[in-house]
C-alpha cells in the first residue's frame, strides 16, 4: 500500500478536531496534550481515576492514576489552556485489568497488566465513551505512529525512535480505534531529556517527573505479596525434571516461568548450574524446575488474536516480540482455527503462557495474541497450560 501520512490522521486533518488527551499525571502525556492543542485542536485534558483509594500515595516512580498525579495533569492542563476533567473508572479497571491479572497467576499464566489496560480502559471505555460525547480522537503520549493509506486503511507503526517503541502495548488496537488514536510523540527522534526539556520550555511543572514503572496498582512493588494477600498463601511442592520434590514454597501464583532467583531450593544441582523455573502447575500447585537449556522454547500457540488491520492469511514470516522490553526475533506464523501457530527460526527462551505475542512486518504492527502453549526444544519439559 501507498502511504501517505506518517502521522495519525488526526494530527494531519484539514480541520480542527475534537481531541480528548488521556492525562496520567507525567511528562510524556502532558507534553502529548501541549502540541496537540499547538496544532490547533479543541483538546480536553481527562484523567482517569482507575483506583478505589485514590488518596494513598505512592513512592517514587511506581504507579501513574493516584491522587497525587491527577493534581499534576490538572496543572498541566492549566499551563496549556485547556479544561480538564477527572473521570472515574476505578470499577471498570478492578475488573477488566486488576482481576484478570490475578486470574492469570492464579492459572499459573503470567499476564501484562498494561496491555490489558490499553485494550480495555483506554481504548476500550475511554475511547467508546470519547466518541458517544463527540470527540473525534483520544490523545495519549505512547510512542508509536498510525499510517494513513491512500485507500483510507490505518496501519500501526513502531516510534520513529526504537529506544522508546511502546508500539508493543499498543498491538491489541484494531483499525477502528486506530483512527481515532493520536500519538503525537511517535515521530519523535529525540531523547527522553528533550522531551523533558520541551516540557520545561512550555511551563510543564512535571518536566523533572520520573518516570513511571512497575504495576500501577502494586503500591509497594511487591507482585508476590499483592497475589498473596488475595489468593492466599498455599504450600506446594518444588520439583526437578524427574518430579523428585528438592524444596517448597508458598503459593505458585508467586513464580513465573524463567524465574532463577528467590527460589529458595536448600541445595544445589548435581552439576552445580543454576536452576530456573519450567514449569507452574495451579492444579496441584507444584514448581518445576531445571536447567536453563530446558528453557528454549521453539514454537507457540497463541489464541485471542488481535489484528491492527485485516488479519493476515495463510503462512507469513514476520519478526516477533514476547516482552514490552525486548527484542525482536524471527517467526513464521499462520491462524489455524483461531489460534497462532507460530514457529522460531532459533529458539527463545522465558516464553509463559499468559504472555502477548506481537507481530511485526518491518515497523508495521500485523497483530497481537496471547500465548497459551509451548513447545520445548527438550520435549519432556514441554509446557501445555490452555486457557
Amino acid at each position: 500500500m501507498t502511504q501517505t501520512s506518517t502521522q495519525p490522521s488526526p494530527m494531519t486533518s484539514p480541520r480542527p478536531l475534537r481531541v480528548l488527551a488521556a492525562m496520567s499525571g507525567g511528562v510524556d502525556s502532558a507534553v502529548a496534550a501541549a502540541r496537540a492543542a499547538e496544532a490547533g485542536h479543541d483538546v480536553t485534558g481527562v484523567h482517569l481515576a482507575l483506583s478505589a483509594n485514590p488518596q494513598s500515595f505512592r513512592t517514587g516512580a511506581r504507579g501513574c492514576c493516584t491522587i497525587e498525579d491527577s493534581r499534576d495533569a490538572r496543572r498541566a492542563a492549566d499551563v496549556i489552556g485547556i479544561p480538564f476533567y477527572v473521570w472515574d473508572l476505578a470499577e471498570r479497571f478492578r475488573e477488566d485489568v486488576v482481576e484478570d491479572f490475578i486470574a492469570e497467576y492464579e492459572a499459573g499464566r503470567t499476564p501484562n497488566p498494561c496491555l490489558r489496560c490499553n485494550e480495555k480502559i483506554k481504548f476500550a471505555a475511554l475511547l467508546d465513551k470519547a466518541l458517544a460525547l463527540g470527540f473525534d480522537a483520544v490523545c495519549t503520549g505512547h510512542y508509536a505512529t498510525v499510517v494513513l493509506n491512500e485507500d483510507g486503511t490505518r496501519e500501526l507503526h513502531r516510534a520513529s525512535d526504537m529506544a522508546k517503541d511502546q508500539s508493543y502495548v499498543l498491538g491489541v488496537l484494531d483499525e477502528r480505534q486506530l483512527a481515532h488514536a493520536m500519538f503525537p510523540l511517535g515521530d519523535t527522534l529525540t531523547t527522553k531529556d528533550e522531551i523533558r526539556a520541551e516540557a520545561e520550555r512550555r511551563g510543564l511543572a512535571v518536566a523533572k517527573k520520573p518516570d513511571s514503572h512497575d504495576i500501577c496498582f502494586i503500591a509497594d512493588g511487591d507482585t508476590q505479596g499483592f497475589l498473596a494477600d488475595r489468593l492466599g498463601k498455599a504450600e506446594g511442592d518444588i520439583v526437578d525434571e524427574s518430579g523428585a520434590k528438592i524444596g517448597s514454597h508458598e503459593g505458585a501464583f508467586g513464580f513465573t516461568i524463567g524465574q532463577r532467583k528467590g527460589l529458595r531450593i536448600g541445595h544445589p544441582a548435581a552439576d552445580g548450574k543454576p536452576r530456573y523455573v519450567l514449569d507452574i502447575s495451579p492444579v496441584n500447585n507444584t514448581v518445576t524446575v531445571g536447567p536453563v537449556e530446558a528453557l528454549d522454547v521453539t514454537a507457540l500457540g497463541a489464541i485471542k488474536p488481535r489484528w491492527c488491520g485485516t488479519a493476515p492469511a495463510g503462512p507469513g514470516t514476520y519478526t516477533a516480540q514476547l516482552r514490552a522490553h525486548g527484542g525482536e526475533t524471527e517467526v513464521t506464523a499462520e491462524l489455524v482455527d483461531g489460534v497462532l501457530n507460530v514457529t522460531f527460526t532459533e529458539p527463545v527462551r522465558g516464553v509463559a503462557p499468559g504472555q502477548a505475542i506481537v507481530l511485526y512486518d518491518g515497523t508495521r504492527v500485523v497483530g497481537s495474541a496471547t500465548i497459551a502453549t509451548t513447545e520445548r526444544a527438550v520435549a519432556a519439559a514441554a509446557v501445555v497450560n490452555p486457557r
